[in-house]
């Protein structure tokens, strides 16, 4: 298949334990299919391992995810661009390279910029 920028489409498989998955060509689709979307955002779990879930989002800037809640323990790391993960009574900004362990209240989560952004997440 040939991706939106003319080149191969990277790897759309799940990961098993071993393999080396390489995010920045995946990122590039996921941000291309993102641009396309209706809801401004594309995903894919990159890796799934028993009890661990690992997900790679492409968010378009001022687009994102609803309040919701994590099936489980969860992190966010934002890998490029800007996001900010709010609760009710709280809100975080991540920049690239930043982290941070998901609150187990209900949450959601805006760019603020385009952006690429791992989410792990533990399936109890």
């Amino acid at each position: 298949m040939i991706t939106p920028q003319g080149g191969p489409e990277p790897d759309r498989e799940k990961h098993p334990a071993g393999e080396v998955v390489g995010l920045p060509a995946q990122g590039e689709w996921l941000l291309a299919e993102a641009e396309v979307a209706e809801a401004g955002r594309a995903s894919q779990t990159v890796v799934e391992v028993p009890g661990l879930s690992v997900t790679l989002m492409a968010l378009k800037e001022g687009r994102g995810l609803a309040e919701h809640r994590a099936p489980g323990a969860a992190t966010l790391l934002c890998l490029t661009g800007r996001v900010s993960l709010s609760t009710v009574d709280r809100s975080w900004r991540l920049e690239p390279r930043e982290l941070i362990a998901i609150p187990g209240e209900r949450h959601r989560l805006t760019a603020e910029a385009d952006s690429l952004v791992l989410l792990t997440v533990r399936l109890d």
